[in-house]
Formats: structure tokens, C-alpha cells, sequence
């Protein structure tokens, strides 16, 4: 009798228990965390970068989130970004630089970033992107008499940045400035024939009437006093020539845990025994039109698809899943009855947030 007893309980144990909860609704790209998590990864490459611009947040393309355990989540994300009109030496912060214009021949950026989120705290585990400049047919279908972007080492490019960089340096009674790297350059053909540039200089240990004498001895300042900067120069040759200059200091930055010197990341610097003053830019250049985020994110496990985190079953899932949103998205062109209220539309992809290329 108490072995019945005992068997009809075990039986009804299971009845008892609590319902497991059911897990979270996945995370959309425009949620708040996902917005968070975005604008951590953003400041995180442009902190990393090693040449160009600093890149701003466009539109969260995808996020997926995969619980490590309590308060310990695994989180992938895909981000369009665009590049902004600050250098990456720039002390100015993200939120006061300028996105490009699309008629400014913008620049796009695609990035799969890897980030852990642990007890509310976020850290970028790996990222990879790559970034390239508009097709010059889509400027100029927009606006006809638009300048393209140039290669960086182009001849008309390098003459321009030569003379520009020799102009200040023969007009100022502070620091020579030597040149970094060139970030841009524009060509315009007609009605009249300009090269616009832009370039990161840094001040040297000589006045600029001391490296008359001796620019050889003229070195860049050590981390602890070095001062970065920044041109901008436009050129005409045609119909009359015409050379406009500015360049200007950013001053010392001093460094704090999360930011260190300038100088580290950085951009590289030319060989020792180049004249960086004659338009000499790094080998990183040579022949693109814009600094690819690329050289400085590289990391193939940033990506869910590489990641050993996610098993094949999810990722097929993923792709199920996309192909389905799709096939909706085709199915609402059908014309629907007044009255007709549409679905909610997918999580992900997010909002643009300025245009999309």
C-alpha cells in the first residue's frame, strides 16, 4: 500500500514543478540595447583605427544574442557606417563630427563586430569591416558637376599636397609640420580644373625658419608632447592658378585609460630618411581612393557566421528566417483590401539613420 502511495506522488510530481519561463523575445535593431551595444562597437573601431576618419552608426543591419549563462551574453553585430569629416587624431567626439554628404562622394562602411556583455558591462571580442567610397556613377547621376574622389597617391594629388604642406610651412613662425598621411582628395575637371586634399600633419622639434637650415634634424615630438593636425587644401591650375591653405593644431592630447595617445593606434608614419613634407604618403594608400577600415579591422570571428559560438542548426535557421522575411516583404506588393492592416514589420534590419548608399 505505501509502495502505491509513494508511486502515485512521484507520479504527480512533475505537475508541481514550476513552468520553465519562456526565454526572452530576440532583440531588435532599434531597441535600446541594441542602440547601446551599436554605439560601444562604433567608438571601439573608430578608437582602433590606424588611418582615416572616424566612421559614424548608419544603421544596425542585425544583432543576435547568445546567452553564456547568468548575466553573461555573447552578442554579434552587423553595422552600416558612414564616414564623417573628422580625421581619427581628431580630439573632436563622434557626436560633433559631420557625416559626408552623398554628393561629397560619401564613403560606407560594413562592419561585424563580436562583443560580450557581462554583469551589464560591455567589451569588443573582435570586429572586421571594410569600407569603400560610392560608385562614381551614382554621384554624378545626383549631381553632374560633383569632384570624384582620387586615388591617394595620384600625381595632381601628391603636387597638391606638396605645395600645400610647403606654403604653411613657409608662412608660419611655429612648428614645422611634417605630413602623416593623406586622408582624401577630390578632382574636379570642369569648369575649371581643381584638386581639393586632406591630410594629417604632425609638429616637429624645429620652427619652421629652423628647418630651413636643416629639415633633416627635424623629428616629430615624442608621445608626451606631440601635437597632431590637420589640412585641408584646394589647388587650381586652370584657367588661373590659385593655392588655398589651411591647416590647423588640435594641441596636445593627454591621454586617459580609455584614450590613449593619439599616436597609439595612430596612423604610420613614413620611413625614416623620407622627406614627408614632399607628399609622401604611407603604403597603405597606394592606390585607393579611401583608407579602408579593413587594415585596421581584420578579425574573421567577429562574424557570426565564423563564430564556433553559434552551431550550424542556428545559422541555417538565420538564413531560413531571412528568405522568409523576404518572401513577405515581396507578398505585401500584392494589392490588399481597404481596411487591410500590415504586420509589424521585421525586427531587423534597423532605422537609416542618414541615407543609404
Amino acid at each position: 500500500m505505501k509502495a502505491l502511495v509513494a508511486l502515485i506522488l512521484l507520479v504527480q510530481l512533475p505537475i508541481h514543478q514550476a513552468v520553465p519561463a519562456a526565454p526572452p523575445a530576440p532583440l531588435g535593431c532599434d531597441d535600446l540595447e541594441s542602440e547601446a551595444a551599436a554605439e560601444f562597437a562604433v567608438n571601439y573601431i573608430n578608437g582602433h583605427s590606424h588611418h582615416g576618419y572616424k566612421f559614424a552608426l548608419n544603421r544596425i543591419d542585425n544583432i543576435r544574442v547568445l546567452s553564456q549563462g547568468l548575466n553573461n551574453d555573447i552578442i554579434f553585430l552587423e553595422l552600416d557606417l558612414l564616414e564623417t569629416t573628422c580625421h581619427i587624431l581628431s580630439p573632436t567626439p563622434l557626436a560633433n563630427c559631420t557625416v559626408r554628404s552623398f554628393t561629397q562622394h560619401a564613403v560606407e562602411g560594413d562592419c561585424d563586430v563580436k562583443l560580450q556583455k557581462r554583469d551589464g558591462k560591455l567589451s569588443v571580442l573582435a570586429s572586421k569591416c571594410h569600407s569603400h567610397a560610392d560608385s562614381s556613377e551614382d554621384v554624378l547621376q545626383l549631381c553632374p558637376d560633383c569632384p570624384l574622389l582620387a586615388s591617394l597617391n595620384n600625381t595632381d594629388v601628391l603636387t597638391t599636397v606638396t605645395a600645400a604642406l610647403n606654403d604653411h610651412n613657409s608662412k608660419t613662425a611655429d612648428a614645422y609640420l611634417r605630413l602623416l598621411e593623406i586622408g582624401r582628395a577630390r578632382i574636379q575637371y570642369h569648369p575649371a580644373h581643381s584638386v581639393s586634399v586632406e591630410f594629417a600633419v604632425a609638429a616637429t622639434n624645429c620652427s619652421a625658419e629652423e628647418a630651413k637650415n636643416n629639415v633633416e634634424a627635424c623629428q616629430l615630438l615624442p608621445d608626451d608632447q606631440s601635437n597632431f593636425g590637420f589640412c585641408t587644401a584646394t589647388r587650381v591650375t586652370r584657367p588661373s592658378e590659385d593655392l588655398r591653405v589651411d591647416c590647423q593644431l588640435y594641441g596636445h592630447q593627454v591621454p586617459t585609460l580609455d584614450t590613449p595617445f593619439p599616436s597609439a593606434p595612430g596612423v604610420t608614419y613614413s620611413q625614416p630618411g623620407q622627406d614627408t613634407s614632399a607628399g609622401l604618403v604611407p603604403s597603405a594608400a597606394q592606390g585607393f581612393t579611401n583608407h579602408n577600415l579593413r587594415l585596421s579591422h581584420n578579425n574573421p570571428v567577429a562574424s557570426e557566421s565564423s563564430s564556433s559560438e553559434f552551431p550550424t542548426s542556428v545559422l541555417s535557421a538565420k538564413s531560413v528566417a531571412k528568405r522568409a522575411v523576404a518572401e513577405v516583404a515581396q507578398h505585401d506588393k500584392v494589392p490588399r483590401p481597404v481596411g487591410f492592416v500590415p504586420p509589424p514589420p521585421p525586427p531587423c534590419p534597423g532605422k537609416i539613420r542618414h541615407f543609404k548608399i
